[in-house]
């Protein structure tokens, strides 16, 4: 009897990990998480300083109290009220809509243009390949009827 042995569960997980897949989602996760430190930096460097312009520099202060009344103590526990922290949306809004904004024009835009003229020139490439194929075809049936022509003008004499 031929036992067929089966893959163990290391080499298994070596091959997940070989995968292409897996080891660009590993490189996209750092780059990613070392990208949101540039990310919070604008936001606390540049955008919070242009809302403190308006009011108050950090926009986890902004907050409606949807039942009164609402009591915060300075450790950030609710001590009384329900208090609805819309800046702390805002300020995660901000830092989505720039990252999302970065990445678009930055990495995404112009890796699209880059691979529509790198489809443009194959086609181009393929687009004249084809146009010489045609040609040589054309000049060989040129040749097959001045042949044939040669032949039939040779018995005919």
């Amino acid at each position: 009897m031929s036992e067929k042995k089966e893959p163990g569960v290391w080499q298994g997980f070596k091959a997940f990990l070989m995968r292409g897949n897996v080891v660009d989602l590993a490189v996209a996760v750092v780059i990613g998480a070392a990208f949101t430190n540039i990310v919070n930096s604008v936001v606390k460097g540049i955008i919070n300083p242009l809302v403190g312009a308006i009011g108050t520099k950090n926009l986890d202060s902004y907050s409606s109290c949807l039942k009164a009344p609402c009591v915060v103590a300075k450790d950030g526990t609710v001590t009384s009220g329900i208090p609805i922290m819309w800046g702390s949306v805002l300020g995660a809004t901000l830092s989505f809509v720039i990252t999302a904004a970065v990445v678009y024009f930055l990495m995404v835009l112009p890796m699209a243009k880059y691979l529509a003229r790198q489809a443009n020139r194959k086609a181009a490439r393929e687009g004249t390949k084809e146009i010489v194929e045609v040609s040589e075809l054309e000049v060989l049936k040129e040749i097959r009827d001045a042949l044939v022509a040669q032949r039939g003008a040779g018995h005919n004499e």
